[in-house]
């Protein structure tokens, strides 16, 4: 016991020596391990106005401009700092943070260089070329306008002033240090990540919020935050729009729906309509089937005209739906851009979203009553509008034609169109109404008795009749009777004996000459009749010698039994009509 006790009997006064001296050893020896030009970390223990007090472990403190702060630090913070100086001649220790930054910079900078890494900096001015970059600690770079944007920059202006994430493409020195930085790689990269995210955490029905960035006849390009969305002009509204610029401007931010996403094409479509219900889910409540409705004329074209009833609710009417009675060629001549007018809903297809529509079935049809206001062999006076080859068209009243063929003209199928004109009015008579083809047939002939009814009663073949020449053509003559029927003299006909020529006998007559002659042929369906002098004279031969055989004189002077003799010497004249008949 008494060992242990005399082993462990220290005084006080001892113990205080010693710890003494191993402060001051430990003191010491952290002093020779401070060099000056060293780079050590400080601790802020005090903060005033201009000055920050930094502790680097020294047997005073070191005191910084706060100037040379970016931010004013707390108590407590660590900061790097340079040791200038262990002791000035007032026993202060000398540090400087602002070098103590620029070394550490250099150091990031290499780093970053050499490791292909994203530094910071900050535009401050255009220079020749490109833009004069501060990459901090009093370090400048130059930026090539080339590698400045992801796309072309058209007012370079607009970047003074950024923040901006680059690359060091060149650290070099060549008497003085030279950086060369690229802003486009990076941002080329940023986006390629962002579009990637996009694709991979964004599904279908997600609302974001972009900006309008341009348009298109199609729609409006939004930018998402350096890749761009497709606002298409069809999913702007449920409505029809023409211009993308009457629902979005330029450079608005606003909020949009994912409505597609190509993630191989990495497309993506966007959509302000869907925000409101589709009207077309609504359709049957409000529309049927032949209600006539109003609505708003959105587009004109060739084959019709496109009609909005509501926003989102856009039927077609074609142009043959236009006019019961009018041929339309063109939209433009009954319609434009934004008339109101009436019409009647003719069939929707609700999968296809289309409704078709009418104009003209909101519209009495004239045709239901056509029969009522012309009935047939009703005689009419009316205006021709139009003359073919087959007939004329005669208006009977605004958009209702009749049509004259050349058949139903004359009784005489000889007779053409070509003496009717436009413009001339014609007393004609309704021949006949159809109504499921819309045609109404209208006849002049009609207008008198058929000449060949009265013939078919009056004449037969063999039966002698009067005439004049009606026309002389190289085959033969036509020869008109009283009633208007012309027949035709062959020229094989015009002579008796088989030693005169045809040809010279056709000579001999001319439009005009009266002429006897007798029914050769009658084909009554055809109205097609066959007249013959030859068979006339030796008709008359016959009756000439059975009357002088019989004692009776010829009540005709101009035929005699001593003229019939003659003529069989001698050439004689066609069978006229004497002068005093």
């Amino acid at each position: 016991m008494v060992e242990k006790e005399v082993g462990q009997d220290t005084s006080p006064a001892k113990d205080g020596e010693n710890i003494q001296t191993q402060l001051q050893e430990e003191y010491l020896k952290t002093l020779e391990q401070l060099e000056e030009g060293q780079l050590v970390e400080g601790k802020v223990i005090q903060v005033t106005s201009d000055q920050v007090f930094i502790d680097v472990g020294y047997k005073s403190e070191g005191k910084i401009p706060i100037s040379e702060f970016t931010e004013i630090p707390n108590i407590g913070d660590i900061v790097p700092v340079i040791l200038i100086a262990k002791e000035n001649k007032y026993g202060e220790v000398i540090v400087s943070k602002q070098k103590a930054d620029a070394k550490l910079f250099w150091k990031n900078l290499r780093q970053a260089f050499a490791e292909k890494k994203p530094v910071e900096g900050k535009v401050e001015k255009q220079v020749k070329g490109g833009f004069d970059v501060n990459l901090g600690a009093g370090v400048h770079a130059f930026l090539p306008v080339s590698q400045a944007d992801i796309q072309k920059l058209d007012k370079p202006e607009k970047i003074l002033g950024m923040k901006i994430h680059v690359y060091v493409e060149r650290l070099y020195s060549d008497g003085k240090i030279n950086i060369v930085v690229n802003r486009r790689k990076f941002m080329e990269e940023d986006l390629e990540r962002k579009r990637n995210d996009f694709f991979e955490n964004i599904p279908i029905g997600t609302d974001v919020i972009g900006t309008v960035k341009s348009f298109t006849s199609f729609g409006a390009f939004i930018d998402l935050g350096g890749f761009d969305g497709l606002l298409h002009i069809n999913d702007m509204s449920w409505g029809h729009v023409t211009r993308p610029k009457d629902f979005v401007k330029k450079g608005q931010e606003i909020k949009l729906k994912v409505i597609r996403i190509d993630r191989q094409e990495k497309r993506i479509n966007l959509s302000l309509k869907h925000y409101t219900d589709d009207p077309w889910v609504h359709f049957e409540e409000k529309y049927h089937v032949n209600d006539v409705v109003k609505g708003k004329i959105t587009k004109l074209t060739d084959f019709g005209a496109f009609i909005e009833l509501e926003e989102g609710i856009e039927g077609l009417a074609h142009i043959s739906e236009f006019s019961w009675l009018k041929k339309v060629h063109k939209p433009q001549d009954m319609l434009k851009m934004d008339d109101l007018v009436e019409c009647m809903i003719l069939g929707y297809d609700l999968q296809a979203g289309r409704v078709s529509l009418g104009l003209k079935q909101v519209q009495k049809n004239p045709w239901d009553t056509i029969g009522e206001t012309y009935t047939v062999g009703a005689r009419i006076k009316r205006k021709i509008v139009k003359v073919t080859n087959a007939g004329a068209f005669i208006e009977l009243e605004e958009g209702i034609d009749g049509f004259l063929h050349t058949d139903d003209i004359s009784w005489n199928r000889k007779t053409k169109a070509s003496g009717l004109v436009p413009g001339q009015e014609i007393e004609v008579m309704v021949i006949s109404i159809d109504t499921s083809n819309r045609n109404i047939k209208l006849g002049i002939k009609q207008l008198s008795e058929d000449p060949w009814k009265e013939f078919n009663e009056n004449y037969r073949v063999g039966s002698p009749v009067e005439g004049e020449v009606a026309s002389v053509t190289d085959f033969g003559i036509f020869l008109r009777i009283p009633s208007g029927i012309e027949g035709l003299i062959h020229k094989t006909n015009l002579v008796e004996n088989r030693e005169e020529d045809p040809d010279e006998a056709l000579k001999k007559y001319k439009t005009g000459d009266k002429l006897k002659a007798i029914v050769l042929e009658v084909q009554s369906d055809k109205q097609k009749v066959a007249f013959s002098i030859r068979d006339y004279q030796k008709k008359v031969q016959r009756e000439e010698i059975s009357r002088y055989m019989t004692g009776e004189e010829s009540s005709d002077s101009t035929y005699t039994l001593g003229a019939i003799l003659k003529s069989k010497n001698s050439q004689e004249q066609p069978a006229k009509l004497p002068a005093n008949e």
